[in-house]
C-alpha cells in the first residue's frame, strides 16, 4: 500500500496494479473503494461488469494529469496519448481531492 498525492499532498491510501494480472483485475469484483487504484502502465480502462461509477486521471510519465473522466458501469473510458498510468476512484473523489488537468499526481510508497 502507499499514498496518493496530488500536488505533493497525501489524499488517501492507494493500491497499485503493476502487473498483467492485477491490471487485468482492477476493480472487478468489487462494490467499493476506500482510497484509489493506480494502474500502470495503461492508457484506457473500463467499467465492464463493474457494480459502481468511477472517477479515472490519466497520468502522464512526468505525474501531470492529462485528462479526468467519470465513467458508469458497462463504459469504455477514452484512450488519452500519452498516458502513463490511470488512477481510479470511488466517483466523485477526485473532485473532492483537487484533481483536475495539469495538477501533478504521484505515490508515496515510505
Amino acid at each position: 500500500m502507499a499514498e496518493l498525492l496530488v500536488d505533493g499532498d497525501p489524499v488517501c491510501d492507494v493500491e497499485i496494479a503493476e502487473t498483467r494480472a492485477t491490471r487485468n483485475r482492477g476493480l472487478l469484483g468489487r462494490t467499493a473503494l476506500a482510497g484509489a487504484l493506480w494502474i500502470a502502465p495503461a492508457k484506457q480502462v473500463h467499467t465492464f461488469g463493474m457494480k459502481f461509477a468511477i472517477d479515472t486521471a490519466h497520468v502522464a510519465k512526468d505525474g501531470r494529469v492529462l485528462h479526468v473522466s467519470t465513467l458508469k458501469p458497462g463504459r469504455l473510458g477514452r484512450w488519452v496519448w500519452r498516458t502513463h498510468a490511470i488512477v481510479e476512484a470511488e466517483a466523485g473523489r477526485l473532485t473532492s481531492w483537487g484533481v483536475r488537468p495539469g495538477v501533478r499526481m504521484g505515490l508515496d510508497r515510505t
